[in-house]
């Protein structure tokens, strides 16, 4: 089994900067792209970046130049630094993993519970 915990939400003012973790926990599996999603109030879930396991990453057009995705491969872990936080990055932010199994290599994919970034005066 694998379970992803997310850190690092809060509240925080328009141009703040908050550091989003989640850590991977388990056993025989290795991860291959790690990723974060959020999803505002009446909103669906949304696409906001992506790492490989080889450190390619994308980034939201709404998120490129203010959020940074990266990942500790070592830890089972992946960040995202947000800086120059907006009102509408208010929202729920979920991590999201695709994982590998061993020795099978059948792959599945989880989610985080989510942690509440809140961007108010």
């Amino acid at each position: 089994q694998v379970q992803l915990v997310e850190s690092g939400g809060g509240t925080v003012q328009p141009g703040g900067s908050l550091r989003l973790s989640c850590a991977a926990s388990g056993s025989g599996f290795s991860i291959n792209a790690m990723g974060w999603y959020r999803q505002a109030p009446g909103n669906p879930r949304e696409f906001v970046a992506r790492i490989s396991s080889g450190g390619s990453t994308n980034h939201a057009d709404s998120v490129k130049g203010r959020f940074t995705i990266s990942r500790d491969n070592a830890k089972n872990t992946v960040f995202l630094q947000m800086n120059s936080l907006k009102p509408e990055d208010t929202a729920v932010y979920y991590c999201h993993a695709i994982v590998v199994f061993t020795p099978t290599s059948a792959q599945r994919q989880y989610w985080g519970q989510g942690t509440l970034v809140t961007v108010s005066e």
